[in-house]
């Protein structure tokens, strides 16, 4: 397991600054969302924290080590993306070839035994039934789709875990019931956990703590509750208040 710190990390793509010297800390072990406006810089930084895109300044730390220069990789950190980002040609998983699942254990060259049992304990944490296995992703509904790319981001133990809105493409209940999966899958894994979501509700029922971005500076961080009680800025307060929340978050 490891802590995670953002260090002044500053990203522009020509005139646009996506992130504006953003400095933040996760803890080991914590659930930690981002939550803002489309287009604020939340997914620019998850990507920053992966290596899938370079900061123009600032450091990101994993576990005390600066991790810039490492490929992604070598990070250990393990991205659920938006669009599940799975392979159309392959089937879920397959003991004798690349599949979704086993792909990360595959290409490390992983002993078949070894696959077999990582995968029946990644199956069962993401509750991805036998019958699925043969399947392709377009034989997957939306959500099944989801649990495949989740359980393949846990194939390899993650560090740090970030999920990139993986409730977005899901009907009302499946996004609860998804919901519900992660997060019992967070208390499972005990990993740093940073999640993007532009949704209150989900962010208040997930997040041990919320980070409020725009225009890619961070405007508040703080537990469910005092950010929504006590909002740092006017943007904080209307932005959270323009939901209609069913209860008070506790």
């Amino acid at each position: 397991m490891a802590t995670l710190e953002l260090r002044n990390v500053t990203k522009r793509f020509g005139e646009i600054i996506a992130l504006n010297d953003v400095s933040f800390t996760v803890e080991d072990g914590e659930f930690f969302v981002l939550i803002g406006p489309n287009g604020s810089g939340k997914t620019t930084l998850l990507r920053v924290i992966a290596g899938l895109v370079e900061p123009d300044s600032g450091d990101v730390i994993i576990d005390g080590v600066k991790v810039n220069d490492l490929r992604p990789s070598q990070r250990g950190v393990r991205m659920v993306f938006q669009d599940y980002a799975l392979y159309p040609h392959m089937k879920v998983y397959d003991e004798r070839r690349f599949a979704n699942l086993n792909f990360p254990l595959k290409v490390r060259k992983f002993l078949k035994e070894d696959i077999v049992k990582v995968m029946s304990n990644v199956a069962r944490r993401v509750g991805v039934e036998k019958e699925l296995y043969p399947r392709k992703p377009d034989q997957l509904s939306a959500g099944q789709k989801q649990k495949v790319a989740v359980g393949r981001a846990l194939a390899i133990e993650p560090k740090i875990f970030v999920l990139d809105e993986p409730l977005s493409n899901l009907d009302p209940l499946g996004r609860l019931r998804v919901r519900d999966e992660i997060r019992r899958i967070h208390r499972e894994i005990k990993a740093a956990t940073l999640y993007v979501t532009h949704n209150l509700p989900e962010a208040m029922a997930l997040g041990d703590r919320l980070a409020v971005v725009n225009r890619g500076a961070i405007q508040q961080i703080g537990p469910p509750r005092e950010v929504y009680e006590k909002p740092a800025n006017e943007f904080v307060s209307v932005f959270i208040h323009s939901f209609d929340l069913p209860v008070r978050p506790v």
